[in-house]
């Protein structure tokens, strides 16, 4: 039996496109790597230059999370890409955050009705079922170093296509095509790439406060009972987040703070609590603690 046709992804054409936005963008696609945001990072380290540059992998076959996690992949269901820019922002705080509002909204275009595609803190992109039913879609990782004495960024991106059937998934999975017919790993790269980079640029301005009410309209946590790994605030309600993408979490009446990389925040099993606090983002708030920002601190992916 003959194999199976790879997929036309039209590198040339996206890499005129990003090239237009960004000079000297390169686009490529790989049969086969182990992981995109690691290629990425090596060869920037090793040239000591951060030359802008997309890899596409069409199977990524060691994946890296967050905190050390194995990220699952499968051809032809999942599209797995990293973005390398020289980027060098005031705070690098709250970028996960931005390119998650940029991701949801090129595959769920915002709008009635309610969102599909919900952002759960601090990185992960999540489909909503129903009040407190959700299945995971996809994930970030952001990665920054220093080369040649300029910053550089590595934002690694993982979006299943089709939802993957694996007993290791304790939320269950949902893909793309389940909203876009006929979606493929390339259709989607396509659809997420410009407004990916265009995030990238504008968060290299002004940084993530322009999207925290972007944000806000996706966020899966708000309101809801949260667990978290910290040993300070073990459970408590998550209030939205901050204008430097730090995580609200209210206990006991007082608002407490969580920062990127730190913890590891689940909700709890049950709908939205009706009493739960509501805020609006612009709202004004408690000054957040201090907090370590993301530089360099790896986020989960999909």
């Amino acid at each position: 039996m003959d194999a199976p046709a790879r997929p036309a992804w039209d590198a040339a054409g996206l890499q005129a496109a990003l090239a237009a936005r960004w000079p000297g963008l390169v686009v490529e696609v790989l049969e086969t790597v182990d992981s995109t945001s690691t290629r990425l990072v090596e060869q920037a380290r090793h040239d000591q230059r951060c030359e802008p540059r997309l890899l596409v992998a069409e199977l990524q076959t060691a994946g890296r999370g967050r905190q050390g996690r194995s990220w699952l992949a499968e051809a032809g269901a999942t599209l797995t890409f990293s973005l390398r820019l020289p980027l060098d922002p005031a705070d690098w705080s709250g970028l996960s955050l931005g390119v998650g509002v940029a991701l949801a909204d090129a595959l769920d275009p915002p709008g009635p009705p309610a969102p599909r595609v919900l952002l759960k803190w601090p990185n992960d992109l999540w489909v909503a079922d129903g009040p407190a039913s959700w299945r995971k879609l996809g994930g970030v990782l952001i990665e920054t170093m220093v080369c040649g004495g300029r910053r550089c960024v590595v934002i690694g991106v993982g979006i299943n296509v089709r939802g993957l059937d694996a007993p290791g998934l304790a939320q269950g999975s949902a893909g793309v095509a389940e909203w876009m017919p006929g979606a493929t790993p390339a259709t989607v790269l396509h659809r997420v790439a410009s407004p990916l980079l265009e995030a990238a640029k504008a968060f290299a301005v002004d940084g993530f406060a322009p999207r925290r009410a972007a944000y806000a309209r996706r966020d899966l946590l708000a309101g809801r009972v949260v667990s978290t790994s910290s040993a300070d605030v073990p459970v408590g309600i998550a209030d939205g987040v901050e204008a430097d993408g730090t995580l609200r979490v209210q206990v006991d009446g007082r608002v407490r703070h969580i920062a990127g990389g730190e913890v590891s925040v689940r909700p709890q099993a049950g709908v939205r609590p009706a009493s739960a606090p509501g805020r609006s983002p612009d709202q004004p708030s408690a000054p957040a603690s201090p907090h370590a920002p993301d530089r360099g601190q790896p986020q989960e992916r999909a």
